[in-house]
């Protein structure tokens, strides 16, 4: 059975969401920069740092990870800078 969505590998970028990872003090301009992303279609990418196995054996109920996911964590600082540029609805 097909999933719903599924992401598109086609997309490009549109625009940063939030302040550069430099900016916010999270790197120092190398190659391992947390970052947020609008791809052209809408969808969002996120840049952070492969957690997957650490995180699951411990999932809460109703949370999975499929074979072709990973959970990803970036800096609260990323988040809360992108804050105003992510719509509501």
């Amino acid at each position: 059975m097909p999933r719903p969505w599924e992401a598109d590998p086609s997309a490009g970028f549109r625009r940063r969401i939030g302040k550069a990872p430099l900016a916010l003090g999270v790197t120092k301009a190398g190659p391992d920069c947390p970052d947020i992303w609008e791809l052209d279609n809408g969808d969002i990418a996120v840049i952070g740092r492969d957690a997957t196995d650490a995180y699951r054996g411990r999932l809460p109920d109703g949370v999975s990870i499929s074979a072709d996911e990973r959970l990803v964590v970036i800096p609260r600082v990323m988040l809360t800078a992108a804050k105003p540029e992510i719509p509501d609805a």
